[in-house]
């Protein structure tokens, strides 16, 4: 089988439907992308977010695990922040933790990684963000990804 792009109807159906999300790759370190997302999940979903890094013990008052085979359970999705080499190890991971979808962020696209996982039975995300996602489908972002104008810099006349 081979992987193609899910539409919008389909990855705001994913975000929907999910109740758990493993960040792998989850950073203590606000500068990076990964923390971004976590603050902006935990502050502003119902997730249950499951952090994994092997080098840290806790982020944002969560236990973070070592692996996706150390999690507490099934995750609907797997949220990757790595290196594009760590891709087929994450993804085969991701397909033995029994998760729905695999989550690949901005920059990283891996079309043998995708039909692999697809081949397993797992939905594919690659190069987007899930942040940039759910708040375009929760009234953030316009459909487009254009700024919806809540939030304005214009003087009010």
């Amino acid at each position: 089988m081979t992987w193609t792009e899910p539409s919008a109807l389909e990855r705001q159906a994913i975000l929907r439907q999910a109740r758990t999300i493993a960040i792998v790759g989850a950073s203590d370190n606000p500068s990076r992308a990964s923390y971004f997302v976590s603050t902006y999940l935990q502050a502003e979903t119902s997730y249950d977010l499951w952090f994994v890094n092997p080098r840290l013990t806790e982020l944002l008052g969560q236990k973070v695990y070592p692996s996706l085979a150390d999690l507490p359970g099934e995750p609907d999705v797997v949220d990757v922040f790595r290196k594009a080499s760590d891709l087929p190890q994450v993804a085969d991971e991701a397909i033995a933790a029994d998760a729905k979808v695999l989550w690949l962020q901005l920059g990283l696209f891996d079309q043998d990684v995708a039909d692999r996982a697809t081949d397993a039975g797992l939905q594919v995300v690659m190069n987007r963000c899930l942040k940039v996602e759910h708040a375009r489908f929760h009234g953030g972002l316009h459909l487009a990804g254009f700024d919806t104008g809540v939030i304005d810099s214009r003087r009010r006349r």
